[in-house]
């Protein structure tokens, strides 16, 4: 790795804008992991473009936050540059219903109240999910919804019309919804290197009382089946489906809800969810991880896969010995809730 990059960038984005030894556990809705070595915040679309441009020239080890879910960053840090994504800008035409966003504007609430005030629909299905329009793109963000059913799961490609990236190539273009090849928790950016810049949505005339309503059902549905963020930080659902189950089911069945190794829990509210208690660290994850997988396909013959991203320098699990933490009193499971929803439907 050329260390020159850090002088062209700065050459291009402004002195005193690449930060050294920043640490990265704030930044992420788990709260923990290591330092970059190199950080550098993107204001804007061009300024994003320019910064993975500079460190793809320089053969620089790089890595694009956004909101920081999703990810775990491993104790020993990132060893190169983290380029934090906060190109926020957006438009709203309310006359074509069409909403332009660059690629670190945040979902809920930014976008989402920015649509519903101006009376038009098609977002508020995703309040409470910690995205960017990038890390939405990324993962086909997706919710079950609308209230009261919850028939079918609602994805973000419903109402992306198309979107500006940085190419593997190098090359900035324009690209329709087709070209992403949406999948449940996947897109094309999962396999090439490309960097979503900014994106265009088609939005329908509704009216916004009922949006509200909506985005309050959902926010409470999630609410008691997510552990809040600023109080149970979690890095969101740790493992895939498989063969169309859910892997809380399979983690749950096995009596696993409570299991706790150093700072990390799988919490009681859910069971494909792992918290940290405060003192939590990756290597701990990483060794719940473990004995979750290892117990489940003991039990069950199934061989749990993450669905999270695990970036840079991990030391290795922890070794400590797993303890239940009992179930709070008062609390109500997903799955009791979806027995419930099922014995009155």
């Amino acid at each position: 790795m050329r260390t020159s990059f850090v002088g062209d960038l700065e050459r291009i984005l402004g002195r005193g804008r690449i930060l050294r030894n920043v640490p990265l556990a704030p930044l992420t809705t788990m709260r923990l992991g290591g330092r970059a070595d190199f950080f550098f915040e993107a204001r804007t679309a061009d300024e994003l473009c320019s910064a993975v441009r500079i460190a793809r020239q320089s053969d620089a080890p790089h890595f694009l936050l956004g909101l920081g879910a999703n990810v775990v960053i491993g104790d020993c840090g990132f060893h190169g540059l983290v380029i934090r994504n906060a190109a926020r800008a957006a438009h709203l035409d309310a006359a074509s219903g069409r909403l332009q966003a660059e690629s670190g504007a945040v979902v809920y609430p930014d976008l989402i109240d920015m649509a519903i005030s101006a009376g038009l629909s098609g977002l508020e299905h995703y309040v409470g999910i910690p995205s960017t329009v990038g890390g939405a793109l990324w993962q086909n963000l997706h919710f079950l919804a609308p209230p009261p059913k919850r028939e079918r799961t609602m994805f973000i490609e419903e109402v992306l019309v198309e979107a500006d990236i940085l190419s593997e190539e190098g090359e900035r273009r324009r690209v329709g919804v087709e070209y992403f090849d949406f999948g449940y928790d996947h897109s094309v950016l999962h396999y090439r290197h490309d960097v979503v810049l900014s994106a265009t949505f088609q939005l329908d005339p509704a009216d916004p009382r009922r949006m509200r309503d909506i985005a309050r059902a959902n926010l409470q549905w999630r609410s008691l089946r997510h552990p809040p963020l600023d109080t149970e930080p979690s890095v969101g659902s740790i493992f895939k489906k498989i063969d169309g189950i859910g892997a809380g089911r399979l983690i749950d069945q096995c009596g696993l809800k409570g299991a706790t190794i150093g700072g990390v829990e799988v919490t009681h509210r859910h069971a494909n969810i792992m918290i940290n208690r405060g003192r939590g660290s990756a290597a701990d994850l990483q060794a719940l991880i473990a004995y979750v997988r290892r117990i489940v396909e003991r039990e069950t013959g199934y061989r749990l896969e993450t669905e999270i991203d695990f970036v840079g320098t991990f030391a290795p699990p922890t070794d400590e010995p797993v303890i239940f933490a009992p179930r709070p009193p008062g609390l109500v499971t997903a799955e009791e809730l979806a027995a419930k929803r099922a014995a009155t439907t």
